[in-house]
């Protein structure tokens, strides 16, 4: 590899500069940094999606209280409770993304929390309705951050069988035509076989958009998946009623003749082993990490990493930290809007209690509607294929305005007073800063003004 950049290490594979922690010494470092101890997730939790699921009981004990009661005091007091429980629930998805900005400010292992990031948007997933449209967060909790360097079989089984997933992709109502439920209802009634899950698990969480699949292997797969449901009070569970009876096969291989949860899960195996499974991260991880271009070389190393270690993820991430064009100079992703606006407070070495007396207007005012306008919705993608890659679309002129308006009037409100410009530019670009952005930011007319010019300058803005 090219010889180890401190800085460029936590520029390209992490959130910036900090002020307060020292960048990392070499990729042994960063890769044990993955496997330690999780500090940043004991010092700013986010509630568990086993915990998360008590909320959903709770509504679902109200609901039943005001169908029981309807026209009584005792009906309106249930909608009014639920509405309370809706409204926390609310609130604390707003708390979520303050813990996780101060995450990525203070962690000391910069690539984790890009490393989770990555995967949670490979696995994009959010509830459709009620209380469930608040657990994310809690989602990447309990599917994503603990599966991050084991193999990528049990990682796409965690977040695939998660009861989120199955509640973004319509599974729960996913029935095989002549499963138990459906012939009961009749075919006016059965809810009938949803694709959506199959379909994504093939093009996105798998094989890839050009991927060696038919819509019949797409079908196979529904039906196999059908059966997979949860409840609030349980979380996953398998419904047999639902499940379509006989074997289906998929891309040739057949998966018995009853419908269980082994024989999904030896779906997901056997997809998780395909050729094309390891080319498709190969290629999502070089772009994300490196560049919208990435060498050849690079995705073919990943490749076989993943190919030769039996998908162990840790094998991927020590050749992406050791191939030559990972540590090439030039930064050229652009950064997505959450990313941006972490970095300029890692940038800023707000404190850890930055966001304790703050309440959730104040967090959706300086940071969710912001990021909104950036066009990144917090957890809100517009589709199961997450946020895009592709620079383009986040240069646009309503999301560079955002940035521009953001960059120039929340620091002032995070830190007081602000740094010296110079001395900004320095700590927040490293040896990235050249003399044109330390001259703009001692020429600009105010201090948030120069604070503001070195977070939309070129060098900040890409990693």
């Amino acid at each position: 590899m090219r010889n180890f950049d401190p800085e460029l290490a936590e520029i390209r594979f992490g959130y910036g500069l900090s002020p307060l922690y020292d960048a990392p010494k070499n990729v042994a470092r960063m890769l044990d940094g993955l496997t330690g101890p999780d500090d940043m997730q004991r010092a700013f939790p986010i509630e568990p999606f086993v915990k998360f699921r008590a909320r959903m009981v709770e509504v679902q004990r109200q609901n039943a209280i005001r169908r029981k009661n309807r026209g009584t005091e005792l009906a309106a007091a249930a909608r009014k409770q639920r509405n309370v429980i809706n409204q926390e629930a609310r609130v604390a998805m707003f708390d979520w993304l303050g813990q996780t900005m101060l995450r990525r400010v203070h962690t000391q292992t910069a690539l984790r929390e890009r490393i989770v990031a990555f995967w949670a948007d490979h696995f994009t997933a959010r509830g459709k309705r009620g209380v469930i449209r608040r657990g994310t967060s809690p989602y990447i909790e309990d599917a994503i951050r603990p599966f991050i360097t084991g193999r990528f079989d049990d990682l796409l089984q965690a977040a695939v069988m998660h009861p989120l997933m199955l509640d973004y992709l319509d599974q729960t109502r996913s029935m095989g035509p002549a499963s138990f439920r459906a012939l009961k209802r009749g075919p006016k009634k059965a809810a009938g076989l949803n694709e959506n899950l199959a379909r994504e698990v093939l093009e996105l969480h798998t094989l890839g958009v050009d991927g060696p699949y038919t819509q019949e292997d797409v079908t196979q797969l529904a039906e196999l998946f059908t059966g997979l449901s949860f409840d609030a009070r349980n979380g996953f569970k398998f419904r047999k009623d639902f499940a379509e009876p006989g074997s289906e096969t998929v891309l040739g291989v057949d998966y018995g003749e009853e419908a269980t949860v082994k024989s999904v899960r030896a779906a997901l195996r056997d997809l998780a082993a395909h050729p094309s499974t390891a080319r498709h991260l190969a290629s999502k991880l070089a772009v994300h990490f490196v560049s919208d271009t990435p060498d050849p070389a690079l995705v073919d190393a990943l490749e076989a990493a993943y190919v030769d270690h039996d998908g162990q993820l840790m094998a991927m991430y020590d050749v992406l930290l050791n191939h030559p064009s990972s540590w090439e100079r030039s930064v050229s992703n652009f950064k997505l809007p959450i990313d941006f606006v972490s970095s300029a407070l890692r940038a800023l070495a707000i404190p850890k209690d930055a966001f304790a007396d703050r309440d959730e207007k104040w967090i959706r005012r300086f940071f969710g509607a912001p990021l909104a306008h950036m066009g990144q919705t917090w957890e809100r993608p517009i589709g199961p294929d997450g946020w895009d890659e592709d620079d383009v679309a986040w240069i646009t002129p309503q999301g560079v305005a955002a940035r521009v308006s953001w960059s120039m009037a929340v620091p002032v409100r995070m830190i007081e007073p602000l740094p010296d410009p110079r001395a900004f530019a320095e700590l927040a670009l490293g040896s990235f800063a050249n003399e044109a952005v330390r001259f703009a930011a001692s020429a600009a007319e105010s201090r948030p003004e120069a604070i503001g010019v070195v977070l939309m300058s070129p060098a900040f803005q890409r990693r």
